[in-house]
């Protein structure tokens, strides 16, 4: 196998530690632009659906949310749910499953992220990879064993010291957490707006966690994803799409080469806590 290539689906959980850094903005980002089938999970317990209020514009009647898919976890039917309430987004290979419609249903899904992790984690028979908006951390309802299930956890943060002071503690928190359980490499920062104005190198510094890549600062590209905003001209090659392929790339290659790391005869080296990918260590 070929680093950066693998059969298996991948589990991928963005989530952020404070304030809105655009972590909705990045999931959907990234399934939008992702190169195979993906299913997008809203596991945000705040509710209030912002793919469906925001991408969609509130015009979009789901077939069902989180919410009835722990229903069906309390029926032992939650396989069988994910593919039926997940809708496809037109004219993509994106699925997505709404989250809760109101912060209020937060504790009636905390008994469902165990299960539902177990249950994305098994999916290779529906051939999709799977990217999960976890939302902010700490929060009633916080789906963190959909974290601890991930492939790959991207710490997502904006780069000014308001938002890099909020990120520290659950950096290190995060940190400790996954290299317990001996996945230290599962744990990358996704900074949104690098120079503005630390650099990426400055970020893993400051956080002690490696960046996977960097979200260009892209207003206008930005609401077409949370607000429905139209393509701007040569949408394609605008910063926001360009970075969010870029960063799809190394996400794969990350966990491509882990699965590699895991076959026999391998050295299994993991990355350095302050490795900075290629093009992004200015």
């Amino acid at each position: 196998m070929n680093e950066g290539e693998w059969s298996e689906m991948s589990l991928i959980v963005l989530c952020s530690a404070s304030g809105s850094p655009g972590v909705t903005t990045a999931a959907l980002g990234l399934a939008l632009t992702w190169p195979r089938p993906v299913l997008l999970v809203e596991a945000d317990p705040t509710g209030g659906s912002a793919v469906l209020a925001g991408y969609f514009r509130g015009q979009v009647t789901p077939p069902g949310t989180m919410l009835d898919l722990a229903f069906a976890h309390r029926t032992g039917t939650l396989t069988d749910a994910i593919p039926r309430l997940a809708m496809r987004i037109p004219d993509t290979d994106v699925t997505f499953l709404p989250g809760l419609l109101s912060h209020g249903q937060a504790r009636s899904v905390e008994a469902l992220w165990e299960p539902l992790a177990a249950a994305l984690t098994s999916m290779n028979s529906l051939g999709q990879d799977v990217l999960v908006d976890a939302g902010r951390l700490g929060l009633t309802g916080s789906p963190e064993p959909l974290l601890n299930a991930a492939d790959l956890c991207l710490l997502v943060s904006r780069t000014d010291l308001v938002s890099l002071a909020g990120a520290r503690s659950w950096a290190q928190t995060l940190r400790t957490g996954f290299e317990e359980r001996g996945a230290g490499g599962a744990l990358a920062l996704l900074p949104v707006g690098p120079g503005r104005p630390y650099t990426p190198r400055e970020v893993a510094k400051v956080l002690r966690v490696p960046v996977l890549a960097s979200l260009a600062w892209d207003e206008p590209g930005a609401a077409v994803f949370s607000r429905g905003a139209p393509r701007p001209r040569r949408w394609e090659r605008s910063p926001l799409p360009t970075s969010l392929r870029a960063a799809g790339d190394a996400a794969r290659t990350r966990i491509g080469r882990a699965i590699a790391d895991l076959q026999p005869g391998s050295a299994g080296s993991g990355p350095d806590a302050g490795h900075i990918p290629a093009g992004e260590r200015a």
